[in-house]
């Protein structure tokens, strides 16, 4: 079964929704003019309940369906990003350094185009609970709706969400049971010696020297202490020290990113972190402060929904077009928290050829809303059929 009938009869209309969306970007929580754009279609397509300032600015809208039933939710998260967009679209960001560069437009698109119909049909039974998610990209605005109690509030049994996904063929999708995601950490890491002359190190406490010597340490972390199947990534990706070729600055930082699915190596990568970092600035005579963000969980499908969710995905895009075991990546994602909260599935929904996610030449393709669009439609109908 392709796209719904009836949602590829309003396509013209989603691809209207979403480049409005595209040119008025929000960050963060504050995706409030976003938000009201949102209420606004739920609004005209009659859904029975819009609870806005959900984590400040989200949105939980129900539709009922016919008959007593369980609530499925459905997710899409509405932040843009701080980049300077270059596509130079008629409908580009009207906001100089902000854009849509990660297709939350096109997931917020998605999402109505699914309440639309279903707000329509009603082919299903129980409620429907759309969570419209700010602040995905920095602060955690899934975790916020988890502990403002949406789960319990509305009684969601199930959910499921979708990321588009640039340069995997148009219209396919991807999934596996299991973690899906990366849990993602953050270590901020200050070292203070003691500045001076370049020509008299033996007057000073050398930060860059010591920061070299952890850096170095730290690259050994993953293949002496993390067991070779268990997948994680340590990149240091920034090192800032020194203002002048002859001067030995007091302060030298870094940065390090930290990516893992288990919760023991999670836990173990941290611990080597602090070790290594303390270790050495013992050996070196500095100090050092280290700021360890432990940052979203990794996402991980519970099976029973995840093989559910590809078989849906099939029945809209073809056996050929749905790889159900597709294996894991390196990117997070704080619908994560939902997942740990409730059974679900977390999918990848590929747009085709073009610029790839946080670049600021990405531009959401249209033509895929009506897919993700009948994806989440039949999911409801196959979740929670109506009683003949």
């Amino acid at each position: 079964m392709p796209v719904l009938n009836r949602i590829a009869a309003f396509a013209e209309e989603m691809k209207g929704w979403r480049r409005h969306l595209h040119a008025n970007p929000e960050l963060e929580f504050d995706c409030h003019q976003t938000a009201a754009f949102i209420t606004a279609r739920l609004r005209e397509m009659g859904v029975d309940e819009i609870h806005e300032g959900v984590a400040q600015s989200g949105i939980v809208a129900i539709i009922n369906g016919q008959g007593a039933g369980p609530t499925i939710g459905l997710r899409a998260d509405m932040d843009a990003l701080p980049i300077t967009e270059i596509t130079g679209a008629d409908y580009a960001s009207t906001v100089p350094g902000r854009m849509h560069a990660c297709g939350h437009d096109g997931h917020v698109t998605m999402l109505l185009g699914a309440a639309k119909y279903l707000a329509e049909t009603r082919n299903f039974s129980g409620r429907v609970a759309l969570l419209f998610q700010p602040a995905e990209e920095e602060g955690g605005g899934g975790q916020v709706m988890v502990q403002e109690g949406v789960m319990d509030r509305f009684n969601i049994a199930r959910v499921f969400g979708i990321h588009n996904a640039p340069n995997v063929p148009f219209g396919h999708f991807q999934t596996t049971p299991g973690p899906l995601m990366a849990a993602v950490d953050t270590a901020w890491v200050t070292v203070t010696g003691k500045g001076g002359h370049g020509a008299t190190p033996h007057e000073c406490v050398d930060p860059v020297v010591a920061v070299v010597g952890m850096v170095g340490a730290i690259q050994t972390i993953i293949p002496r202490n993390v067991y070779a199947l268990d997948e994680a990534v340590i990149s240091v990706t920034q090192i800032h020290a020194g203002t002048a070729s002859n001067i030995i600055p007091e302060v030298a930082t870094f940065c390090a990113t930290i990516r893992s699915f288990k919760p023991d190596v999670r836990a173990l990568l941290k611990r080597r972190v602090f070790e290594i970092v303390e270790g050495h600035a013992a050996a070196y005579g500095v100090s050092a402060d280290i700021d360890y963000d432990w940052g979203y969980p990794a996402t991980v499908n519970t099976p029973e929904e995840a093989d559910f969710a590809a078989s849906v995905a099939v029945e809209v895009s073809g056996e050929a077009a749905v790889n159900a075991r597709s294996g894991r990546e390196m990117g997070s994602e704080d619908f994560s928290y939902m997942l740990e909260a409730r059974p679900g599935a977390y999918l990848f929904l590929g747009i085709g050829p073009g610029a790839g996610l946080h670049h600021a030449a990405y531009d959401f393709n249209d033509d895929a809303a009506p897919i993700g669009a009948s994806f989440f439609a039949r999911l409801v109908e196959r979740a929670q059929p109506t009683v003949s």
